[in-house]
C-alpha cells in the first residue's frame, strides 16, 4: 500500500482528496493535518511515502513544513497543492525540493496516477498548472543563458525528453510520444537530471522553460 499524508487547512479539500485516493485500492491515507506546524511530526510518526501539502496554511505555511519534511532522515515525496494564484511561494518550494505541484481540483484519475508516480520516486507537474508555475519562477534573461548551456550538453533525444517533462508528461506518456519503452524513458530521465543538476522533474522542467524548449 502507498501511504499518503494530507496537509491542508480546508476540511472539504482533505475530505475530497481522501475519498479519491482511498478509492484507488492501493493507496491509504495514514494521517491528516490542518496546519503546517505539526506536519513533520506527524510524518515522522506515520512514515508516509507521499505528502500532499498545501502551500498556504495557518500557524505555519507549507514552506515551513516542506523544510522540516526535507530534513527528515527518510523524507517523503512532497507534492505542493496549489490553485492558479501561484506566487513567490513556488520559487522557494522548488528550491527546497518539492517533488511536484498539483491543482486542488485535479481530475481524480490524474491525482491517483500522480501519487503512484511520486511513491515510485518520480515527480509530477500537473499540465494544468505547468505553464503558470514555470512562468512565475522563471528569472527571465538572467537565467536563460545558463539554462541554454545546460540544454546544449544534452543529446537531441535527451532534449526531447526534457521538453516533454516540461509539459508535465509522465514517463509512460513520454514513451508514447517518442515511441520508446517506459524503461528506456526512465533511463533518459535519470541521465538528464544528472547532466543538468536537477533534483527532480520539476527543476528539469524549469530548465527547459528557461532554455526555451517550451513556451
Amino acid at each position: 500500500m502507498i501511504k499518503v499524508m494530507l496537509a491542508d487547512d480546508e476540511d472539504l479539500v482533505r475530505s475530497g482528496l481522501r475519498t479519491i485516493l482511498t478509492s484507488a485500492g492501493d493507496i491509504e491515507v495514514v494521517a491528516e493535518c490542518d496546519d503546517g506546524l505539526h506536519v513533520a511530526d506527524l510524518a515522522r510518526q506515520h512514515r508516509p511515502h507521499v505528502v500532499m501539502l498545501d502551500i498556504r496554511m495557518r500557524s505555519a505555511d507549507g514552506l515551513f513544513a516542506l523544510r522540516r519534511l526535507r530534513a527528515l532522515p527518510e523524507p517523503p515525496a512532497v507534492a505542493m497543492l496549489t490553485t492558479f494564484d501561484v506566487d513567490e511561494y513556488v520559487t522557494e518550494a522548488l528550491r527546497i525540493g518539492a517533488s511536484g505541484f498539483l491543482l486542488k481540483d485535479t481530475e481524480p484519475a490524474v491525482l491517483v496516477r500522480a501519487v503512484r508516480d511520486l511513491a515510485a520516486g518520480g515527480a509530477v507537474l500537473d499540465p494544468g498548472v505547468a505553464a503558470r508555475v514555470l512562468s512565475t519562477v522563471a528569472d527571465g534573461e538572467r537565467a536563460a543563458e545558463p539554462a541554454r548551456r545546460l540544454l546544449a550538453s544534452l543529446s537531441e533525444r535527451e532534449r526531447e525528453v526534457v521538453g516533454l517533462i516540461g509539459q508535465g508528461l509522465s514517463n509512460a506518456e513520454i514513451g508514447s510520444a517518442l515511441h520508446l519503452s517506459e524503461a528506456t524513458v526512465k533511463g533518459y530521465v535519470s541521465a538528464v537530471l544528472g547532466k543538468i543538476g536537477a533534483v527532480n522533474r520539476v527543476q528539469a522542467a524549469l530548465v527547459a522553460y528557461r532554455g526555451g524548449l517550451i513556451a
